[in-house]
């Protein structure tokens, strides 16, 4: 099997983990698939593809601080950031559902100093497990932050 052919199928196999993890956290309104391995608090984000415009729910790890929400694409330490940052930088809103309750947030994905901060005052000193990711995936680690409007 060729590294292409690798790569397409571990592809497929996410977006596939992605879809039962999604249709089961809404089944269950959270208790299953609403903790990430680590203990964090998970939620899904529906967002606009930047492309397509067509809405696309995954579920990301996040940090609640001071009535917003962090989210840190980490993509496990990959290599490339996870589709979702991307698509959040071309979005002004998306939608979050924490629980059964959905919300509709204001986006900003944050940059230079106001990103490292972030990054390192709320998600590594929150879950000090994701410190290794910037250093396995070779690149910064986008955090965005999420603001439910009114």
């Amino acid at each position: 099997m060729s590294e292409d052919d690798m790569a397409s199928m571990t592809q497929r196999l996410w977006k596939a983990g992605n879809t039962a993890s999604v249709w089961m956290y809404r089944r269950t309104g959270g208790k299953v698939g609403g903790r990430a391995r680590g203990g964090s608090p998970v939620l899904l984000l529906t967002v606009a593809g930047r492309r397509s415009g067509v809405p696309h729910t995954v579920p990301v790890a996040y940090v609640e601080r001071e009535g917003a929400y962090y989210l840190a694409a980490t993509a496990g330490g990959q290599p490339k950031e996870p589709q979702w940052v991307r698509n959040l930088r071309a979005a002004s809103t998306a939608t979050i559902e924490i629980g059964r309750e959905r919300r509709t947030v204001s986006v900003e994905v944050l940059r230079g100093a106001e990103n490292d901060a972030a990054w390192r005052d709320v998600i590594v000193a929150t879950y000090p497990a994701f410190a290794p990711y910037e250093a396995k995936s070779g690149r910064k680690i986008a955090v965005a932050r999420l603001t439910p409007t009114a």
